[in-house]
């Protein structure tokens, strides 16, 4: 269990909220620290009002505990300072200034404890002329560039998902970890400010059509880069898809001609060498998706695989979920009172890291927390203040 869990002996602070900073706090959780997630008297936001019951809570908060404390109130402040000591990392994800309006700012929290990890991702940085704004994943994936080299030129259309949120956790993780590996390297073991942003973190999605783009001097769309790559997505007589990825390799190319049985294209002029088909794919294209056409999905497949072509079915979220390779891979966590939890994408000696199942009410461990630092009854002097909130608490404070 200890090589699926490298970061036990990890303690994490979250004071985080919605997807990036809890999506980071729950990748160290899977990788074995222990995550103490900070919330307000209600919970995190992103219970929306469903408690443990938010699939979306569930996924990005399972296996962490949670600590409801009022911020608002100095004692509530001084409680999370008195932590910091305990702790490795401290997560916040909040616009710039706010953690400092509450006396966390990573100044304060590394003179407490000199040893802190403070992990800070915000929208657009901490200064410049967006500073201030308010900053959700779709503006993350507009700013960024996304939504324009993920459609055709002049017509921009929203993506699927929260690309943006879910990309600036992950780089919050690997600034935590570097920060980790850092401090372990300095034998004062000095503390470190790490910091991210939504703009920033979009950057390493986008840094092919970057290089795209200087390289061409043409903004990158959503076709522009399929010559290049010589890729296809081709419906085929079962109504499934299939991609294929050719890249400048001749051998692809030519299996292909045979798997459709066209060895006319191979000799093509248009198409014989890989910059003729970068220059000409939009003339082979719609020959290939009429090859496509004419066969179902399971035949193209034997007739790929027999002739070693790069292709991969087009899977929805669904077929992925049931696939015999994800299967293998151990991807998913068995159903949580019906949710799927995605397991962390590493394994360790062949092994992937379990995640845990157990979702934590609003403040279900305020008091054993608290315990940590504070005598039992002042502990329960601050419930009964209304500054520490324990999960039955929370509830009734809800109704109230």
């Amino acid at each position: 269990m200890q090589a699926t869990k490298p970061l036990a002996g990890i303690r994490v602070l979250e004071l985080g909220a919605y997807i990036s900073g809890p999506y980071a706090g729950s990748i160290l959780a899977s990788l074995g620290a222990d995550v103490v997630k900070v919330e307000p008297p209600g919970g995190d936001a992103f219970r929306r009002g469903a408690g443990i019951k938010s699939p979306y809570f569930v996924q990005y908060n399972s296996g962490k505990r949670s600590l409801a404390v009022n911020l608002k109130d100095p004692e509530g402040i001084a409680l999370v300072k008195s932590l910091l000591p305990s702790f490795d990392v401290l997560i916040e994800n909040s616009r710039p200034g706010k953690t400092a309006s509450l006396g966390l700012s990573s100044k304060e929290c590394l003179a407490i404890n000199p040893h802190l990890i403070y992990s800070a991702a915000s929208g657009f940085g901490d200064g410049g002329p967006w500073r201030d704004r308010a900053a959700y994943d779709s503006m993350g994936q507009s700013m960024g560039g996304y939504y324009s080299i993920m459609n055709d030129d002049g017509h921009p259309r929203l993506t699927g998902t929260c690309v943006g949120d879910l990309i600036t956790a992950i780089t919050a993780a690997m600034g935590i970890l570097a920060g980790l590996v850092g401090r372990g390297n300095d034998p004062a073991r000095k503390g470190i400010l790490t910091q991210t942003s939504l703009l920033e973190a979009m950057s390493t999605l986008t840094i092919d059509a970057m290089t795209q783009y200087h390289e061409t001097g043409t903004a990158p769309t959503r076709e522009s880069r399929h010559p290049q790559a010589q890729n296809f997505c081709l419906l085929t007589a079962s109504g499934e898809s299939i991609t294929l990825h050719l890249s400048s390799s001749e051998k692809f190319w030519q299996s292909l001609a045979r798997a459709m049985e066209r060895p006319d294209l191979i000799r093509d002029p248009r198409f014989a060498t890989y910059y003729d088909r970068m220059e000409n794919y939009f003339d082979l294209l719609p020959i290939i998706e009429a090859e496509f056409l004419k066969h179902p999905a399971q035949e193209w497949e034997q007739r790929l695989i027999a002739q070693d072509v790069p292709f991969a079915p087009v899977l929805t979220m669904e077929t992925l979920t049931n696939h015999p390779q994800t299967r293998w891979l151990d991807m998913y966590e068995e159903k949580y009172n019906g949710h799927v939890l995605v397991r962390t994408p590493w394994r360790f000696f062949g092994k992937r890291a379990p995640r845990s199942v157990h979702v934590p009410e609003v403040g279900e461990h305020s008091r054993e927390v608290a315990l940590e630092v504070l005598p039992a009854h002042r502990v329960e002097e601050l419930v009964a203040r209304g500054v520490l909130i324990q999960h039955a608490d929370a509830h009734s404070e809800a109704r109230a």
